[in-house]
């Protein structure tokens, strides 16, 4: 189908019911539109003496559609032109047009050409235009129009009848049920539906066409057979022919309109009576209210206190936080409540409501406005007597605050001031007190103005009348005669400390001049009776003579000191008599020094005996320095002997070793001659470890008449005695060795002599040492180069030799077997080895294979060298 339907019929139209002007129409639904449409434009044209046969040819000369437009609307079009020619027909047939579009129908896609030209889908798009528009769409019912007016209404017509269930206007209808419903629920004596049977559709239809067209004017628009046979039936045209029914039962209609309406008038009635009755109260409810809290808000009875204030502000706090509220909302709803009542009646032609006297929307505005205002006349008054009393107590707590910290910082001041300390203090002290007594008075000076804002705010409260004024001109009266006191004191005391300064300046003076005299004096006492006391030691005659020098030198000095130790005890005098003439009460001793004349008269009489005691002790020393001094030439006469026959005889050692000839047992022999001489000497060792016991006896620790001591003596002497006796045993090991390898007396002469003179290479000579010296100590003996000499000549068992003999019994493997260590071993020295192999791991390993490598490398410690 084309897009002929208006704006409007989209809004009640499908989306798939459109028409699509390049598509065809279905042969059954084009038939039945013609057929529906046709029948409703004669049932309009008829009213005007004409009608129509062929709809696509009938309206193309636009007369007929002009008159339908008319007879359909009851409005007279333009003047239709007469001519028979196309521009003629294309003019009546745009002021058809132009009409429907008029109505606030928006043609889309219908042109005038395309109607003149007969063509068939757009006339009949036009003509369901005009359906809708003058057929459909004013219809409403239950606030819905158009189709679901239409819709709605045949549900509501058919809901008693159970077998009838009207969802859409196509294939709901195809049992006929509906269309005789519709007639039955108006018309019930023209249709015994009892007998309808829902399989009996072509009946079905018949019967409610037949009865339509004959009763209610209702032309036949359908054919039964039509609908029967089409799986969905044309809805425009079921549309068309139900609109038909709607129409023609109008009258029914309106009647049920009527007893709506006047439901609704009653309805609306009772609504408004019940929000007249609504508004009397709540209004009567707030005036009530309003005239009780008006005089609550208009009481100024002051308090006295901030306590009962604060519950004042507490209570209009309360009103405005929690009664207020719901009563300004009550005023809210009462306003909204009128006008809404005055827009009812106003709506439903009612006269306007008029409250009872005093009821009045603005004698309530008035009533409310008298409220605010006596509640901000009470606010104001609220927060000014508040202030009043914030500032009087405030006052008075800062008068509490001034004094009680005024209170504070006197407390124990008046006793300060009055105590007699400075009677018994030093001068440091009385300057110490001077400086904090002037800190005192900075302190004091800065309190006044303290003072003077506590009088000044007791000045105030009296005259704002405070209730407890007695109270604050009592403590501040109080305040102002300490302050007074405290002024008189202060002076009288700066006065005596300045007075107890200059005298003990005075005594200071002499008792810095005693300090420094007596100091050094006290030192030199001390240092003596140290020096006199002192633990010399000494060790010769020329160190106790020069203490003898010092001592004497010291005792000279003695008649100066003993003046100095007069002076100064005549300051201390002189001290004493100024505190006895100015009754100065000295507290403590001298500042700058510990030291008392009894001390210096006690030190002085100490040195005086510690002096003989001295002469005594240097006298006694001097008889031991000459003591030892001839222990010392003693020992150092034979150490200078036996000191060279030692060395003398360690070099004789030395070359007898290198020098021997003969045979081994020939060189042993004379070397234990050789020991025996040294032995021989052991009595001279003995006595001079007898002299040296003495020199220890005496502590003499050092002896320049020689250079050996008897540690030097012991070690040489234990050194001669431990070579001769290694030379000896080196000879036995030759001689054991010689016996054991068969050397003979030429090659022992030979290593010898190389041993005495080899020099090789530095590669050679690094291999020859890791074995003659394998500790690395730096040291070779004959003995060590024998046994490498003999293993260099000899032919001596190795590991790799063994490792060689091992794998000639093992069949040149890499391995051998615990059975070929059985076989070719002896019993206990093949279970030896088998005990210490550990099993082979090579690649080519067999079960009970064992590491003879490992064991042989182990037998010598590591591999030959």
């Amino acid at each position: 189908m084309d897009h002929y339907d208006s704006q409007q019929t989209n809004d009640y139209m499908q989306p798939e019911e459109d028409w699509d002007r390049d598509l065809l129409l279905d042969p059954a639904w084009e038939k039945q539109q013609r057929k529906t449409f046709t029948a409703w434009c004669n049932s309009h044209l008829r009213k005007a003496g004409t009608q129509i046969e062929n709809i696509e040819e009938d309206f193309r000369d636009g007369l007929k559609l002009m008159l339908l437009l008319e007879v359909i609307s009851g409005e007279r079009l333009a003047k239709p032109e007469r001519g028979k020619m196309r521009v003629h027909k294309i003019s009546n047939v745009n002021k058809a047009l132009d009409f429907i579009a008029s109505k606030g129908v928006k043609l889309v896609s219908i042109g005038a050409e395309e109607i003149v030209d007969g063509n068939a889908k757009m006339t009949l798009g036009m003509i369901w235009t005009i359906i809708l528009r003058f057929a459909i769409q004013d219809i409403s019912v239950e606030e819905t129009s158009a189709k679901e007016g239409l819709l709605l209404w045949c549900q509501r017509k058919t809901a008693p009848y159970k077998n009838v269930n009207i969802q859409n206007f196509h294939i709901s209808w195809k049992d006929g049920l509906g269309f005789c419903a519709l007639i039955h629920r108006h018309r019930p004596e023209l249709i015994d539906y009892g007998k309808l049977r829902k399989d009996d559709p072509l009946t079905n239809l018949n019967t409610a066409f037949d009865v339509a067209e004959r009763f209610l004017d209702i032309p036949k628009m359908l054919d039964a057979e039509d609908i029967v046979g089409t799986a969905r039936p044309d809805e425009k045209a079921i549309m068309t022919y139900v609109s038909s029914f709607y129409h023609a039962f109008s009258g029914a209609q309106k009647a049920e309109t009527a007893a709506n309406r006047i439901c609704k008038v009653l309805a609306v009635n009772q609504e408004n009576e019940q929000l007249m009755e609504e508004y009397e109260k709540l209004a009567s409810d707030l005036l009530e209210w309003i005239r009780r809290t008006i005089p609550w808000l208009e009481n100024r009875a002051p308090e006295n206190t901030m306590q009962a204030m604060q519950q004042k502000l507490e209570d209009f706090r309360d009103y405005r936080r929690l009664h207020k509220p719901p009563k300004v909302q009550e005023k809210c709803q009462l306003e909204i409540n009128f006008n809404t009542l005055q827009t009812k009646l106003r709506l439903s032609n009612r006269p306007a409501f008029m409250p009872s006297e005093g009821k009045m929307v603005s004698d309530i505005n008035n009533a409310w406005g008298g409220l605010e205002q006596a509640e901000k006349g009470y606010e104001e008054w609220l927060l000014n007597e508040i202030r009043r009393l914030e500032r009087l107590d405030h006052l008075a707590e800062k008068f509490r605050q001034k004094a009680s910290i005024h209170e504070s910082w006197t407390d124990g001041k008046e006793a300060m001031l009055q105590q007699k300390d400075y009677e018994t203090a030093t001068l440091s002290e009385i300057k110490a007190l001077l400086k904090k007594h002037e800190a005192f008075e900075s302190d004091l000076a800065a309190h006044q103005d303290r003072v003077e804002q506590i009088a000044a705010i007791a000045q105030e409260l009296n005259e704002l009348d405070y209730y407890d004024s007695p109270s604050v001109n009592a403590r501040c009266q109080k305040i102002c005669d300490q302050w007074d006191n405290l002024g008189a004191l202060t002076q009288k005391r700066r006065e005596a400390l300045e007075r107890t300064e200059k005298l003990l300046e005075t005594i200071d003076q002499l008792y810095l001049e005693y300090a420094k005299r007596a100091a050094p004096f006290n030192n030199w006492m001390e240092g003596a009776m140290e020096d006199l006391q002192d633990t010399f030691i000494v060790h010769t005659i020329e160190e106790i003579q020069g203490l003898t020098t010092a001592h004497e030198q010291f005792k000279a000095t003695l008649p100066d000191a003993d003046k100095e130790r007069q002076a100064i005890l005549g300051i201390h005098n002189e001290v004493s008599k100024i505190v006895q003439t100015y009754h100065v009460n000295m507290a403590g001793t001298n500042p700058y020094t510990t030291i008392t004349p009894q001390e210096i008269n006690g030190k002085w009489d100490h040195v005086r005996q510690l002096v003989p005691r001295r002469d005594q002790a240097l006298m006694e020393e001097h008889a031991r320095q000459q003591h030892n001094e001839r222990l010392r030439k003693q020992f150092g006469a034979q150490a200078n002997v036996i000191g060279p026959w030692i060395q003398t005889k360690m070099e004789e050692i030395g070359r007898i070793s290198i020098e021997m000839h003969g045979t081994l047992e020939d060189q042993l022999n004379h070397l234990r001659q050789y020991e025996k001489s040294i032995v021989n000497y052991k009595p001279k060792i003995d006595q001079l470890e007898g002299d040296h016991q003495q020199i220890q006896e005496a502590l003499i620790f050092d002896n320049k008449h020689t250079n050996y001591t008897m540690e030097h003596i012991r070690v040489g002497w234990e050194q001669l005695l431990t070579t001769i006796a290694r030379t000896i045993n080196e000879v036995e090991n030759q001689i054991l060795t010689r016996d054991a390898k068969g050397i003979s007396q030429e090659q022992m002469n030979e290593f010898r002599a190389s041993f005495n003179h080899f020099d090789r290479g530095e590669a050679e000579f690094g291999r020859i040492m890791s074995i003659v010296d394998p500790n690395r100590i730096g040291v070779v003996t004959f003995q060590a180069f024998i046994d490498f000499m003999s293993r260099e000549t000899a032919d001596t068992d190795t590991a790799d030799q063994v490792m060689a003999s091992f794998k000639i019994l093992a069949g040149d493997k890499n391995y051998i077997t615990v059975d070929e260590l059985r076989r070719e071993l002896p019993p206990d020295q093949a279970e030896y080895c088998i005990a210490r192999m550990a099993p082979y791991t090579g690649l080519d390993s067999v079960p009970g294979a064992l590491d003879y490598m490992s064991f042989s490398t182990a037998l010598y410690g590591e591999s030959d060298l």
